[in-house]
């Protein structure tokens, strides 16, 4: 049986997290590990925590088109995360909503990720994203809320803000 989530309760949960980090600022420094595991062909496995999560390539990529290609899985992150912050900032200054989709559309050229063309970046060229909203509130309500989510949207952060990154590799022979 799942419970039933209401904005009041998500805003008692956000009010009770922020006083806490308020009163201790360290108890947000945090860490997160996924790890990811190639599983067969081109199909890979992540496990963080309990949860798990597949993805795969397209058959026109190579893969098998068991599960959602790595694209899918990052567009949905960039999109359930912008969705989840607005109804957390709703929930935080009351906003009365009834609906939010928002459209992830990311333009790339396929020459960078194959190779074919080593001036071109294999990632996206422009990300945008489309948010459609339904709600009794003024318009002007639901702007000051949706520049609240931009603003606080962690994945939409990741793609604006350099971001310090290490790769490391770790080889072991095999017998």
């Amino acid at each position: 049986m799942t419970a039933t989530v209401t904005q009041a309760g998500i805003r008692e949960a956000l009010e009770r997290n922020v006083r806490a980090l308020e009163l201790r600022p360290a108890m947000g420094i945090r860490s997160a590990t996924t790890r990811v595991e190639l599983t067969e062909g081109l199909a890979c496995r992540a496990t963080e925590g309990d949860t798990q999560l597949a993805s795969d390539m397209s058959e026109k990529m190579g893969g098998a088109a068991s599960a959602p290609n790595p694209g899918t899985i990052g567009r949905t992150a960039l999109g359930t995360c912008m969705a989840t912050c607005f109804a957390m900032w709703a929930a935080r200054m009351q906003v009365a909503f009834e609906r939010i989709t928002v459209d992830v559309i990311a333009e790339y050229d396929a020459r960078g990720e194959l190779g074919v063309d080593d001036t071109v970046p294999p990632g996206y060229t422009r990300v945008t994203f489309r948010a459609h909203v339904v709600s009794p509130e003024p318009e002007e309500r639901i702007r000051e809320l949706f520049d609240m989510a931009e603003r606080h949207t962690a994945w939409l952060d990741l793609l604006r803000r350099p971001v310090d990154t290490a790769v490391e590799l770790q080889v072991e022979r095999s017998a």
